[in-house]
């Protein structure tokens, strides 16, 4: 049994591997800056409910030639339990092209682009620390006792 067996880690690889893929599309955003006609591109907003899809079925939903799985659902066992609310997501969606279009029809803003690559580098050192946080619980719990 490895640490991506365990739901947690594998929730943070997968945060870490968007927060990856974010920070490349905003690099080639920042590369075409000057292309004519260029419109940046962003990822959807990483999904709390699809990493836990993702964790249920063993592996990310590939290629469409079949219905991603249920996933993990919150159910109530009491009648006193609330109702599961949908959490408002962290990151903020691209609707559209950026407010600053050149003349040449290029929509990069360079301002915005170094909020979201900097956005993504926070997010990414957080969940960097907390897996090493976690980790180093694991060690401890996995120690032998000095008595």
């Amino acid at each position: 049994m490895g640490p991506d067996d365990i739901p947690l880690f594998g929730m943070l690889k997968s945060r870490l591997g968007y927060l990856t893929e974010r920070q490349k599309l905003v690099a080639q955003n920042v590369a075409n800056a000057d292309t004519a006609d260029y419109k940046p591109h962003d990822l959807k907003p990483f999904s709390f409910q699809a990493s836990l899809m993702n964790q249920s079925s063993g592996a990310a939903y590939r290629g469409g030639t079949s219905a991603p799985t249920t996933g993990v659902q919150m159910i109530a066992t009491s009648a006193s339990h609330l109702a599961p609310a949908k959490a408002p997501s962290a990151w903020r969606e691209t609707s559209g092209a950026d407010s600053e279009v050149t003349l040449d029809g290029n929509a990069v803003s360079l301002e915005d682009q170094m909020l979201k690559m900097t956005d993504a580098r926070m997010n990414y050192d957080a969940a960097i620390s907390f897996y090493q946080k976690s980790m180093n619980m694991l060690r401890q719990a996995a120690r032998k006792p000095n008595g």
